[in-house]
């Protein structure tokens, strides 16, 4: 993700068979369909294992019964719904025809293949479901870690609220995996405190959420000799009856879909972004431009948890906003970099829509079988990996329909 490191190459040296290297000695006879026939075999399932290999992703769905990139950036300036609807059919075209390849249905829950999956009921919690998968990609490390609690905590008339994180980490997984089993813990923590310090019945969710990014980012600073370099950054949402409030730190995004509307609840932290570039200089860092915009020429956020080693430039300080509910609100997506890169917020939010309408089908009864929105984050990791994406891509959907 966001760090430059340098990759050894290595190379090695091996004997392969006619077959394996896709040659072919054409003769005379019936023999010729034969070997071709072999090969073409050979190929289509070696690129099944690859494929499978790569996709190392989980699962988890939640059912109930309640009613209760540098292309980016220029689509979020200013592109419109027709091209984006566009956009979306062409590459689900493109997805269906790649999509009997994705799974083996037999196999798939299998832990050989490096496909987990898995899903349980819940509760009666404030939305009708959600889904999420979190993918390894592209790359050799799952740096990438993802949490979803349905009732996760109820204040003091009895709402209840349910957290989901994304966390895409950096440099390492320990920060990002520190951030899974802690942060909503940690976030109960300090809106306890704020009750007993007098804060009334009412939850002031910026200060919350401040207090409790920044006792994570102690938390995983602390005692961390030779970890200075590792971090992760953080896009959390706390959905209620009521609000919807989402905290962000760093380059990962939240996106609700409401009465056919895209609204953006986050802003990435870039190193280029003017109020970020300004504060990082105020403070005497320096953004330097070497594969993109980096702090120091190295992390691609200028905030994160961890990185203590960027302290006082990279800040752990998130962005909050808070949302009155309605009855329009669609479905929220929480996502990593890894699909956001290759995708606009618009583009996102179509698929999901196409998705929840049924328009995909599914060559995996694991996936077909699942809630909707199980099948919209499904869809939405399938097609970062068919759009080139090199990243951990993690996502998580929610279904706030009423």
């Amino acid at each position: 993700m966001p760090l430059m490191m340098k990759k050894k190459s290595t190379s090695t040296t091996t004997a392969a068979s006619p077959v394996e290297n896709g040659d072919l000695e054409m003769g005379s006879g019936s023999g010729e369909l034969g070997r071709l026939s072999l090969i073409r075999k050979t190929n289509n399932s070696r690129r099944r294992r690859l494929r499978l290999r790569r996709m190392k992703c989980t699962f988890q769905a939640d059912d109930d019964g309640s009613c209760f990139n540098k292309r980016d950036s220029d689509k979020r300036d200013g592109g419109d719904d027709h091209h984006e609807e566009e956009e979306a059919e062409e590459i689900l075209t493109e997805l269906s025809l790649q999509h009997s390849m994705s799974y083996s249905p037999s196999s798939s829950s299998s832990p050989e293949n490096g496909v987990v999956l898995s899903g349980l009921e819940r509760e009666r919690a404030t939305c009708v479901s959600h889904g999420l998968v979190s993918v390894i990609g592209r790359r050799r490390e799952m740096e990438d870690a993802v949490r979803a609690e349905s009732g996760f905590m109820v204040d003091r008339d009895g709402e209840k609220f349910d957290f989901f994180g994304v966390y895409d980490g950096h440099g390492g997984s320990r920060v990002a995996e520190a951030c899974k089993e802690r942060l909503h813990r940690v976030l109960v923590d300090m809106i306890a405190e704020d009750h007993e310090k007098g804060g009334g019945g009412n939850i002031i969710w910026e200060r919350v959420m401040e207090e409790c990014f920044e006792r994570m980012d102690e938390e995983v600073n602390r005692g961390t000799v030779g970890e200075e370099m590792v971090g992760s950054t953080a896009v959390v949402a706390v959905v209620g009856k009521e609000e919807l409030v989402v905290a962000n730190c760093g380059d990962s995004r939240a996106v609700l879909y409401r009465g056919g509307v895209v609204v953006p609840l986050s802003i990435d932290h870039k190193p280029d972004r003017p109020e970020e570039l300004r504060r990082v200089e105020a403070v005497g860092g320096r953004v330097i431009n070497w594969n993109g915009h980096r702090i120091g020429g190295v992390l691609a956020t200028s905030r994160s948890i961890g990185d203590q080693y960027l302290k006082p430039f990279v800040i752990s300080k998130p962005e909050v906003t808070v949302s009155e509910r309605t009855d329009n609100d669609e479905f929220l997506i929480l996502a990593s970099d890894g699909l956001w890169d290759v995708m606009s917020n618009e583009v996102a939010c179509q698929v999901v829509r196409r998705s929840f309408n049924g328009r995909i089908k599914w060559a995996s009864l694991h996936v077909a079988n699942g809630n909707r929105a199980t099948r919209a984050a499904n869809v939405l990791s399938e097609l970062a990996m068919a759009r080139g994406s090199s990243d951990n891509i993690s996502v998580i959907v929610v279904d706030l329909s009423k």
